[in-house]
């Protein structure tokens, strides 16, 4: 995990081909899932934040598709960091409102 600003960015762009000053959060971590970095732009800036566990390792979800993208729900992210593993747990039904992407916040 030797990437910084500039890998992590080079990284979101043209392996995930996802725009790195979108606004979301892009996790990584190493090969023995006992450090991550988060990359994520707050409209002025970017920002990298980096955990280490000194013992055990993070449960990382298992990929969907070829690039290695995995979308997570910020309770899911809140979980995974707080070292649950997201294949052990289930999600109960649940109404969530989606805004659409025109609507403007009122």
């Amino acid at each position: 995990m030797r990437k910084g600003f500039e890998g992590l960015y080079g990284l979101v762009r043209d392996r995930l081909s996802c725009e790195p000053l979108s606004g979301h959060l892009y996790l990584f971590c190493n090969a023995q899932r006992n450090r991550l970095k988060i990359l994520f732009w707050d409209g002025t800036g970017l920002w990298v934040c980096a955990k280490r566990l000194p013992k055990g390792c993070f449960t990382w979800p298992q990929s969907g598709d070829a690039q290695g993208k995995v979308m997570l729900s910020h309770e899911e992210l809140s979980l995974l960091l707080g070292g649950i593993d997201l294949t052990k747990t289930r999600s109960k039904r649940w109404y969530r409102k989606v805004n659409a992407e025109g609507d403007a916040a009122a």
